[in-house]
């Protein structure tokens, strides 16, 4: 199973709060001024570092495992969708304009399913995901 996990380090800053980076994310730096925070503005930075990497439909890293000090974050549900439905389309090595036939739709249709500033309905996004052979899983864990 795919996961859009990844680990981040905070690091206590010189002003407070703490610095935020992710191995598998260079472009991820923010801060925050506590923990909870920190994390929030993690996911927050992840949702348009994805967004970068769909619109220049580049491959997502792998998500190294974390290290004991890390605390493992991902972006909003909405985007983590999206991203699925990209791996998937790709892997699959379907067109935008074969799964718009598929879904019975126009193929802008799908444009917007991969479009991460565009509000799509999940259900729509895990029909896409199906009709590509693949299942799209939204679980709960401790925080």
């Amino acid at each position: 199973m795919e996961r859009f996990e990844y680990a981040v380090a905070l690091t206590p800053a010189d002003e407070g709060g703490f610095v935020v980076t992710c191995r598998d994310l260079p472009q991820l730096i923010t801060q925050g001024e506590s923990v909870p925070d920190a994390l929030a503005a993690a996911a927050d930075a992840m949702d348009e570092i994805f967004a970068a990497y769909m619109l220049a439909k580049l491959d997502f890293p792998h998500p190294s495992k974390p290290r004991h000090d890390e605390h493992r974050v991902a972006p909003p549900a909405g985007t983590v969708a999206k991203a699925a439905l990209c791996v998937a389309l790709r892997e699959s090595g379907v067109s935008n304009m074969q799964l718009a036939r598929q879904l019975g739709v126009d193929e802008k249709e799908v444009r917007r399913l991969l479009d991460p500033h565009y509000a799509s309905k999940l259900p729509r996004i895990a029909q896409a995901v199906a009709l590509l052979g693949k299942r799209l899983v939204i679980g709960l864990e401790a925080a």
